[in-house]
């Protein structure tokens, strides 16, 4: 489990390095195009102008990697974790309210009672897959 947030944190702060390098490209390029148009422009203020824009991309990019690491609220990805419970119990195939709405879903752990709660632990296609809720 470690090692997954790990890759996670690699991830996101990767994608802050590229938006970060695509940013410090397109100030090399303002500068260049100065330079070719023969504006003078010392040195000491493209250095100063290069730390400000550079700091001030780096703190909304920083403001950002939270967001990305942050679980989805939408979607079957959303549904994972939520709690349902049991309304019909015909066969393995239960039928079970989640937040007002009816889904199909599948118990692997075996048969579950109708008014039971369950966890839903995945998606597969819109047939919900839950297991019996830890009382």
């Amino acid at each position: 489990m470690e090692k997954k947030s790990e890759q996670a944190a690699m991830k996101t702060w990767l994608i802050v390095l590229i938006a970060l390098l695509d940013d410090v490209a397109a100030l090399a390029l303002v500068f260049l195009v100065l330079w070719l148009l023969n504006v003078k422009i010392p040195v000491l203020v493209m250095i100063v102008i290069g730390l400000v824009i550079g700091s001030s991309s780096f703190i909304v990019h920083r403001a950002v990697v939270p967001s990305l690491r942050q679980r989805k609220l939408t979607g079957s990805e959303g549904m994972i974790g939520m709690v349902g419970e049991v309304v019909e119990s015909p066969t393995s195939d239960l039928i079970i309210k989640v937040s007002g709405e009816y889904w199909q879903a599948e118990c692997p752990d075996g048969d579950v009672d109708t008014g039971e709660e369950v966890d839903i632990v995945g998606v597969n296609r819109l047939k919900l897959e839950v297991k019996r809720r830890a009382s």
